[in-house]
């Protein structure tokens, strides 16, 4: 029953929408808004008086998200959905992991990144529709069809023809070496060289030239049939070099490759210092904490730092009172 409704200088406000007076200072805060986005389970939100019906009947300029686990028409409509459910049911945990382990799960909740991305693109579309319009828009993401669209790659495969995907781990099915995992004097590499010219090139940048015309990797299809034996090439290949050297080495040559960091080491990367996606979040007394700015820029405009996480309740007298409330 408690949400947080955002004003236009996105203040935050804990609201009991159970209650009479909560329900109204939401439905003030609504009126003054362009968007209004929720995630409760479906129907919650009609039981309350804050439905999209009632909320665009009232505010027809009004733009309403509802993100939601398993979608608003199907069996599945009032189950809790969370990330993890949309990996298991779209197919996603069924493909990650290696093949003689479990299912796993992506490393980080991509699934509800990605639903909150792809909620931002549709509001966007309907604030533009809008301005030739003049009407609003209903719309609604799920976080099993956020899953699956993050497929469409293989799912485009599979409803062409292609068999059951499965677990191979590092990697990719039809190519070779592409997406491979390979181990360093210090920890691992990622590596795609499948392109004819790319793995010439590769051969030539490690001393192997003999490689190119061994008949067991002479082709794509040659690499892919032999993959256990190319593995065991590449690891003879990288294993004197450092990380950071096999990139070094392997980029010299357009070969595209990745030193696989921890976080630690991610902070340490000069081109992640480069970017300036780190940011200082500065609070109300003045103390500062690291934090990811946005991930894209605008013009020459410097990145803008994100404000602190406010402290519970710390805007609420502010918020009731543009709303109305002495």
């Amino acid at each position: 029953s408690m949400i947080r409704a955002y004003n236009r200088g996105k203040r935050p406000i804990a609201l009991d929408l159970k209650s009479e007076a909560g329900r109204d200072v939401a439905l003030r805060l609504i009126a003054r808004s362009d968007v209004v986005i929720q995630n409760l389970r479906p129907g919650v939100v009609e039981k309350l008086g804050l439905g999209p019906a009632e909320v665009r009947a009232a505010h027809p300029r009004i733009i309403y998200l509802s993100i939601s686990g398993f979608g608003s028409s199907g069996p599945s409509r009032e189950r809790p959905g969370y990330d993890i459910a949309a990996q298991a049911e779209s197919g996603l945990m069924s493909v990650t992991g290696e093949p003689d382990r479990l299912p796993q799960k992506v490393g980080v909740p991509i699934v509800d990144a990605a639903a909150a991305q792809l909620g931002a693109q549709a509001v966007l579309a309907a604030l533009y529709g809008r301005e030739r319009s003049g009407m609003g828009e209903t719309l609604e993401v799920s976080l099993l069809e956020t899953a699956l669209h993050l497929q469409a790659a293989t799912w485009c495969e599979y409803l062409g023809g292609a068999p059951e995907p499965t677990r191979i781990g590092d990697g990719q099915p039809h190519n070779a070496p592409a997406a491979d995992v390979v181990a360093t004097r210090d920890g691992h590499i990622v590596l795609s060289a499948y392109a004819e010219d790319h793995w010439q090139r590769f051969c030539r940048a490690v001393g192997r030239e003999e490689l190119v015309t061994d008949p067991r990797f002479s082709s794509n299809a040659r690499r892919v049939a032999h993959r256990a034996e190319l593995r065991e090439v590449l690891k003879e290949c990288m294993s004197g070099y450092t990380s950071e050297e096999c990139v070094a080495l392997l980029s010299r040559h357009q070969i595209v490759t990745g030193a696989v960091r921890r976080y630690r080491d991610v902070l340490a990367s000069e081109d992640v210092v480069a970017s300036g996606i780190l940011v200082d979040a500065v609070s109300a007394d003045g103390q500062n904490y690291r934090a990811l700015g946005l991930p894209y820029r605008m013009g020459d405009a410097p990145r803008p730092a994100p404000a602190a996480a406010p402290e519970c309740g710390a805007d609420g007298a502010a918020v009731l009172a543009e709303a109305g409330y002495s």
